[in-house]
């Protein structure tokens, strides 16, 4: 049968190809618009520790059959900032010995599964009313979507196995030295790499040696080809990734191909030691079984399944004590000083130690919300495009509502129904701070967003650096040590033209401003006016509790429990009397 190379190949690959990018793009933002905290709190359970996480990535590959998929699922967590570097690291690992403990699951219809539950979370993600319905069913679209992905490319490459040309190259191929050995490794990389799947090269692999095409140690040669070449669908799904991303699809490269430079060299030792332990599974591979008078190699697959589980754990015990190590050199690939610009989604100050102390808590919650503050206000520097400041605004104002979140959350738990009233209002107090500052910090994000996506004339730039210099000037009301410097002149001597008097300029410009940018000042105005509100109100928050005398009063009460208990100076005991 002829086969067109357009229709039968490029399109199902192509199509493919933008329906798994998409899938990874949908999953990770509904990953990131659900709850960040929870998500991340599970994530530490199941993948907290290095040992946890091999254990996580084997037991869902297990269940998945895939480590293309589970491993494209990882990177799309890592860019969603749910889990960090090392521990995807371990899960990666983890991935690789999964998809081996159910190679006679390959042909599970996971394309059509991907497209039918594709389209029934597409309908729910359309009709659902609520916000979290709506973002759980795009992260599981998106899901189902890379299934479908990679199915249609899997399908699109599959007629190259019926070509002439490609069974006569099989053929001819024979892993009798270290030479052709590392052909039929290539080989097989270049194969997995197109059909993004390790189970369906090592199911053909299977299937041709069972049938004779290939002898068994050149079929166990294949199927260490396709640990390889499974790398190149992680490595594609980070392309327009974030850094952490594209380094947890290198480490998955870099574990693979170590893996496969170890083995190589004592490819030919291990042959023999499965050669050996394949007696306790029915004998010699390589010894044929007549089956309507044509010869048979039943025992191939079982020779290859063996082989590629073997490789995986061995090379997971052998690089596992080097998960560090792997962290430590991955996160130095494409590091520039943008790197070390502090990242704002991970608390600095919030410890639930102190849970139980408002003493030690409430200057911590004052610590992260003032850092929240920091964080808003370079959404100004961003409007300015200095060099130091954050690149992505939107990218920043996602790291910020993640602090926001932990904030509240951490300002909520420290409620207790036997606390006094004075200091339920200054958990109140903490917690309403917190929501003005997360509103501040959207209102500056906004200033930034119009400022960056709009082009100015002379008159209106003028506008803009007046606008940007008021909200530096008053943000020094709740953030004294940022902004201008305090003036060297006395109080009231410095001043900027309030809100209304800007709004003024710009009606009255004339033919000086055009239509769309006169639009674009009093959109910005509108937003300048509610961050100076905001900013009024945080301070107002501040002073409406004395929060001093309050944790004063506390820590007085604390001391007076911990004595009638029977507890002095902290940890010790008293001593009884002789």
């Amino acid at each position: 049968m002829q086969v067109d190379i357009f229709k039968d190949i490029l399109v199902p690959v192509i199509g493919g190809l933008g329906i798994f990018m998409l899938g990874l793009e949908f999953m990770a933002n509904g990953i990131q618009a659900l709850s960040v905290n929870k998500m991340r709190d599970f994530l530490a359970k199941a993948a907290g520790t290095p040992i946890k996480g091999v254990l996580a990535g084997t037991l869902i590959t297990g269940v998945i059959q895939s480590s293309t998929a589970m491993t494209v699922m990882v990177v799309g967590l890592v860019n969603a900032g749910v889990v960090a570097l090392r521990p995807a690291i371990s899960v990666i690992m983890g991935a690789n010995i999964g998809t081996t403990l159910g190679n006679g699951l390959i042909a599970l219809p996971l394309g059509p599964l991907g497209l039918i539950l594709g389209g029934i979370f597409a309908l729910v993600y359309v009709f659902a009313k609520s916000e979290k319905v709506r973002n759980i069913a795009l992260a599981c679209m998106g899901f189902a979507l890379i299934f479908y992905g990679l199915n249609l490319m899997t399908g699109g490459l599959r007629p190259l196995r019926n070509m002439p040309e490609v069974m006569e190259l099989l053929q001819t191929l024979k892993a009798d030295s270290y030479l052709n050995l590392l052909k039929c490794v290539l080989i097989a990389a270049g194969v997995t790499a197109m059909i993004h799947s390790s189970s369906a090269t090592i199911g053909i692999v299977m299937g041709l040696g069972a049938a004779g095409v290939l002898d068994w140690t050149t079929a166990v040669a294949f199927s260490l080809g396709a640990d390889l070449g499974t790398t190149i669908t992680s490595w594609m799904a980070s392309l327009n990734l974030s850094k952490n991303a594209k380094r947890a699809a290198y480490a998955h490269m870099s574990f693979n191909i170590i893996g496969v430079l170890i083995t190589v060299p004592l490819f030919f030792v291990s042959i023999e030691v499965l050669r050996w332990a394949m007696q306790w599974f029915g004998g010699d591979p390589g010894v044929p079984v007549v089956v309507d008078g044509k010869d048979t190699f039943p025992l191939v697959p079982v020779a290859v399944g063996l082989y590629s589980t073997f490789f995986n754990v061995f090379n997971t015990l052998l690089l596992f004590p080097f998960v560090g190590v792997f962290e430590r050199v991955l996160s130095r690939i494409g590091h520039t000083e943008a790197d070390d610009v502090e990242d704002f989604s991970v608390p600095k100050y919030l410890d639930r130690r102190f849970s139980g102390d408002l003493g030690q808590a409430v200057p911590a919650v004052e610590q992260e919300t003032e850092r929240h503050l920091k964080a808003g206000a370079l959404f100004l520097d961003i409007a300015r495009s200095k060099k130091s400041a954050p690149n992505d605004p939107g990218e920043h104002y996602l790291a910020t509502d993640i602090l926001s979140r932990d904030i509240r959350s951490y300002s909520a738990a420290l409620l207790s129904s036997d606390m006094p009233m004075d200091q339920l209002d200054l958990v109140a107090s903490l917690i309403e701070e917190a929501d003005f500052t997360a509103a501040l910090a959207e209102q500056l994000h906004q200033v930034a967003r119009r400022v960056r996506r709009e082009t100015f004339g002379t008159q209106g730039k003028a506008i803009v650096d007046t606008a940007l210099d008021k909200l530096d000037f008053d943000l020094r009301e709740i953030l004294p040590d940022f902004g201008v410097k305090a003036p060297q002149m006395p109080a009231g001597h410095v001043n900027f033209p309030e809100v209304e008097q800007l709004r003024a300029q710009i009606l009255i410009a004339g033919q000086g401003i055009a239509p769309g940018e006169r639009g674009a000042l009093l959109a910005l105005l509108g937003s300048v006016e509610r961050a100076d509100l905001l900013i009024k109100r945080i301070d107002a928050e501040r002073k409406s509790v004395n929060r001093r005398a309050v944790i004063a009063r506390a820590k007085a009460q604390r001391e007076q429990r911990e004595e009638k208990s029977g507890v002095f100076g902290g940890d010790l005991a008293p001593v009884p009397g002789e």
